[in-house]
C-alpha cells in the first residue's frame, strides 16, 4: 500500500495544469471489497470533478494465479472504448478539410476496393459512425481468418479486411438500420489512412494521445510478451480465470483496431473522459464546440451518436454520455455528467457479467462519493 500511496502522490505532482488539484484520494481499500465480491483478478478505478481526478485506485493481480500486484499506472485494455476516440480524431480531419461528414466509401476507397458491391458506394463516414452504414455485426468467417492471420503491416491488414466485406452487399440497407459494427469503424479507420497517408496507429498517437498528455497509450494486449509486467487478459466468466499470455490470442486482430484496441492507464482513461466532458460544455480544445455537439448527438429517434451511448442521469446534470468495451479478456466503462462537469472511468481484467457488475459498482460508488 505505501508504494500505491507514493505513485498517488506523483500522479498529483505530474499532472497538467488543468488536472492538478489536491492528491486525489486513493479508493484502493474500496476497491478491494468490490473485487472480493465479484472474484475478479483486479479493477481499477478514477473519478473526474471540476476538471481534477479526485479519487483513484487499483486492486488485485496482473495474473490470476500470479503474485504480481496491479499498479496506479499499469495499463487497461479499452474494448470499444476506442470508438469514439476513432470519430474524434475523424472530427479533427474534417475541420481540416481532408475528409467530410457525408464523404462516401466509394469516393475515398474506390480505387482500392475495385470490386465493392455497389450498395457500399455512397455509404458515409457519419452513417458508418453511428452504425447506420450496413456494415455487419460479425464479420464473416472467411473474412474473420484472413484478419486473425495478421499478414502485413496494420494498415495492409484492415485494407484486406474491408476488401473482403465491401464485395458482399450491406447487411442491412443503409441508413435504415443502426447495427453496432466493429466493421464500420474499420472502414472509417481505412478511410482516415487514406486521405492523410498515415497508419491509423499514428493518427490516435499524434493527434489525440500526445496533446492529452496520455503517454501510456496503446494498441492491443498491453503486457509484453514472456513477463508480467503489465494485467494480462483473462477469459471465463466467472472464477476460476483463465490467464491469456500475451500474444496473438490476447486481443483482436488490428483490422479491426479502430473500432477498440487501444489501452491506457486508468488516469489516462480519465484524462480522456474529462476532455470530451470539457467539449460537451463547450471549454474543449483540439475540437471546436460544433465538432463535439456532433460527436455527442445521435440521429433522430437513436440514442446512440458516435461513439457514445446518450442517456440522462441524475448525478449527470441531465444528458450522460457512457460506453463500455470488451475483447473477451478485459472490460472498461466510462460515464460523463458535462451538466456536473464530471466523469468516472473503470477497468478490469476479465470480461462477463462479473467483470461488468464490478465495474458498475466501482462507478457507483464513486458516484455516490464524489
Amino acid at each position: 500500500m505505501f508504494k500505491l500511496c507514493v505513485l498517488v502522490a506523483a500522479l498529483a505532482a505530474t499532472l497538467p495544469a488543468g488536472l492538478r488539484a489536491a492528491a486525489p484520494q486513493d479508493v484502493s481499500p474500496l476497491l478491494d471489497r468490490i473485487r472480493d465480491a465479484h472474484e475478479i483478478p483486479a479493477l481499477a478505478a478514477a473519478a473526474i470533478d471540476e476538471d481534477n481526478i479526485v479519487a483513484i485506485g487499483v486492486s488485485g493481480f496482473r495474473k490470476a494465479d500470479g503474485e504480481e500486484h496491479v499498479l496506479l499506472d499499469d495499463h487497461w485494455h479499452l474494448g470499444s472504448c476506442t470508438k469514439s476516440m476513432t470519430a474524434s480524431v475523424a472530427a479533427m480531419l474534417v475541420e481540416e478539410g481532408k475528409l467530410r461528414w457525408d464523404s462516401t466509401i466509394g469516393e475515398v476507397l474506390g480505387k482500392d476496393c475495385i470490386n465493392m458491391h455497389p450498395e457500399w458506394r455512397d455509404v458515409t463516414m457519419e452513417q458508418l459512425l453511428v452504425h447506420r452504414g450496413g456494415a455487419p455485426h460479425d464479420a464473416s468467417p472467411d473474412i474473420w481468418t484472413v484478419a486473425c492471420g495478421r499478414l502485413g503491416t496494420p494498415s495492409e491488414q484492415r485494407l484486406a479486411f474491408i476488401q473482403g466485406m465491401l464485395v458482399h452487399p450491406p447487411e442491412k440497407p443503409p441508413g435504415t438500420h443502426w447495427i453496432y459494427s466493429d466493421s464500420g469503424y474499420s472502414i472509417v479507420g481505412t478511410m482516415m489512412e487514406r486521405v492523410t497517408g498515415q497508419p491509423w496507429e499514428t493518427l490516435m498517437r499524434e493527434r489525440l494521445f500526445e496533446p492529452l498528455g496520455m503517454s501510456s497509450a496503446g494498441f492491443g494486449e498491453p503486457a509484453t510478451a514472456g513477463v508480467v509486467d503489465q494485467p494480462w487478459g483473462h477469459r471465463g466468466y466467472v472464477a476460476p480465470y483463465t490467464p491469456i499470455a500475451p500474444g496473438p490470442d490476447a486481443d483482436n486482430p488490428p483490422a479491426i483496431g479502430p473500432a477498440g484496441t487501444v489501452h491506457c492507464s486508468i488516469s489516462d482513461f480519465a484524462r480522456y473522459a474529462r476532455w470530451h466532458v470539457a467539449g460537451a460544455r463547450g471549454e474543449g480544445w483540439l475540437l471546436s464546440p460544433e465538432s463535439f455537439e456532433k460527436l455527442h448527438t445521435p440521429p433522430p429517434e437513436q440514442q446512440y451518436a458516435m461513439g457514445w451511448a446518450v442517456t440522462h442521469r441524475k448525478w449527470a446534470g441531465g444528458i450522460a454520455l457512457m460506453h463500455n468495451g470488451e475483447n473477451e479478456m478485459f472490460y472498461a466503462v466510462m460515464w460523463l455528467g458535462p451538466g456536473e462537469n464530471t466523469a468516472f472511468v473503470a477497468a478490469c481484467n476479465a470480461d462477463g457479467v462479473m467483470a461488468a457488475d464490478a465495474c458498475n459498482d466501482a462507478i457507483t460508488m464513486l458516484i455516490n462519493r464524489y
